[in-house]
């Protein structure tokens, strides 16, 4: 294996296990530890400890270690708040450059969603939701947008989890995306992204009936 796509593949793991709260607010990372669980040496663990401190997911104390600090509420509503406006510009985007097949993916990832919500199937949802968000962000083809948005729907993973599970959002989440397409389909980018703007925003009035802390300390199995 390569050395860089061992960094690589270190570092999406440890941020992965923060993400979900299998490391908590304030728990030491340390390098032996976990590079005997990831069967790898300290160095590439180091590396991907370091990258993580330039995201803020983790913070470096000289001759102390390091130690994680992980997403905030203030960090989560910020994320929200961005990623409405990047979403609604990404829609605008697709409405002129989105593929049929990607019109097609979107489609189904709307028809699946309705299936499984009517099953009570949330985490086919949530898989749904992020595979709808995850179409979107390709059509508009920027690969700036794709990574962006990318890394803040992971950020984002347990607060979606939540949202998703909130019984009373999910049918209006989808009745959302199918607006988002229709109007990508129609290639009319204004209303496109106003649908996709107004999601979002609806996502974080719904957060209103979450306590965001609690859900940022549970781990997401």
């Amino acid at each position: 294996m390569a050395g860089e796509s061992l960094r690589e593949k270190v570092f999406q793991k440890i941020r992965e296990d923060i993400l979900k709260g299998r490391y908590k607010k304030g728990d030491e990372l340390v390098e032996c530890t976990i590079g005997k669980e990831l069967g790898v040496s300290r160095t590439p663990v180091r590396e991907a400890v370091r990258q993580l401190a330039l995201e803020g997911l983790v913070q470096i104390i000289p001759n102390k270690g390091a130690f994680v600090t992980g997403i905030s509420v203030r960090d989560v509503m910020d994320m929200y708040q961005i990623r409405a406006r990047l979403e609604g510009l990404c829609a605008s985007m697709a409405a002129e450059h989105v593929t049929k097949e990607q019109l097609e993916g979107m489609e189904e990832a709307i028809v699946l969603s309705d299936y499984h919500a009517g099953k009570g199937n949330y985490d086919q949802v949530c898989q749904q939701d992020s595979r709808f968000h995850k179409l979107l962000y390709e059509a508009s083809g920027s690969r700036i947008l794709v990574h962006t948005l990318g890394d803040f729907h992971q950020y984002l993973q347990r607060v979606r989890m939540a949202s998703v599970q909130y019984r009373m959002r999910v049918r209006p989440s989808n009745s959302e995306h199918r607006k988002i397409l229709e109007a990508i389909r129609q290639g009319d980018g204004q209303a496109a992204e106003k649908a996709a703007y107004g999601h979002i925003a609806n996502t974080i009035e719904n957060l209103k009936n979450f306590d965001l802390e609690k859900v940022l300390r549970e781990e997401m199995k």
